[in-house]
């Protein structure tokens, strides 16, 4: 249960287009941060008259998935589109006639949850024509624990080519760094000290940090200039 996160001692994230393009490799922890993105929208009074939506668009991770919390979001009023049937578990590139309506009139808040790095982001490039530069915002989860974004150099070659497989321009980073279980204060700051190196070295907004309740709570809030976006996490593996 998300617990109403607009009594944190940090900034909450601000959301400003229509489209929120969440985008982030295997193990990196982007699923959780979209599903946890759009409960806390559901919980903001600012868009309670606003429709949100999120839109499963990873091709790549058969666990993990935006689409196992669809029925927990929609109790929330939050939209799911997801493939139905024997399609709901298929690693294919398949854009339901939704996914890409949604894309088009961009009404209220979407938020799509696509993976994979550059391979995963090839599913964008069939719907770039539907996307417009001002109405989106590309994002790439970043977490320092993954071998393709365990440095700067790596970082900023994982950027290229997904903007180059995409046909999409990035906007924003969003510092999740993690061990699973094993996260603890010092990940989570130097997961910030990366991503804060990488946004400086790109021009990219470093939108938000992420990170479970429990580390949260043992971190002082000196340590963290940026907004926090509390996880509560949603999606186990089927083994638990």
């Amino acid at each position: 249960m998300l617990t109403d996160s607009r009594s944190q001692k940090w900034e909450l994230p601000q959301i400003e287009k229509p489209i929120n393009i969440i985008v982030g490799g295997y193990g990196s922890g982007k699923s959780e941060v979209s599903v946890n993105l759009a409960r806390y929208l559901a919980l903001d009074k600012t868009f309670v008259n606003r429709p949100i939506s999120i839109l499963d668009l990873d091709i790549v991770n058969p666990y993990f998935r935006s689409r196992e919390a669809s029925v927990e979001l929609e109790k929330l009023g939050i939209g799911s589109i997801n493939p139905e049937g024997a399609e709901f578990y298929a690693d294919l590139p398949i854009i339901l006639p939704q996914i890409r309506g949604a894309i088009e009139t961009a009404e209220g808040t979407v938020i799509c949850d696509v993976g994979g790095d550059d391979v995963g982001a090839r599913v964008l490039s069939s719907l770039a024509g539907s996307f417009h530069a001002a109405t989106y915002d590309m994002v790439l989860v970043l977490n320092l624990s993954r071998p393709f974004t365990s440095n700067v150099a790596g970082c900023l070659k994982t950027i290229s080519e997904i903007e180059f497989s995409s046909r999409l321009k990035f906007s924003g980073i969003i510092s999740n760094t993690h061990l699973m279980d094993d996260t603890n204060e010092e990940i989570v700051l130097s997961g910030i000290a990366l991503s804060k190196e990488v946004s400086k070295q790109t021009g990219l907004k470093l939108w938000f940090v992420s990170a479970e309740q429990k580390i949260l709570n043992i971190i002082e809030s000196a340590y963290i200039d940026i907004p926090v976006l509390p996880l509560n996490r949603s999606l186990l593996k089927p083994w638990e």
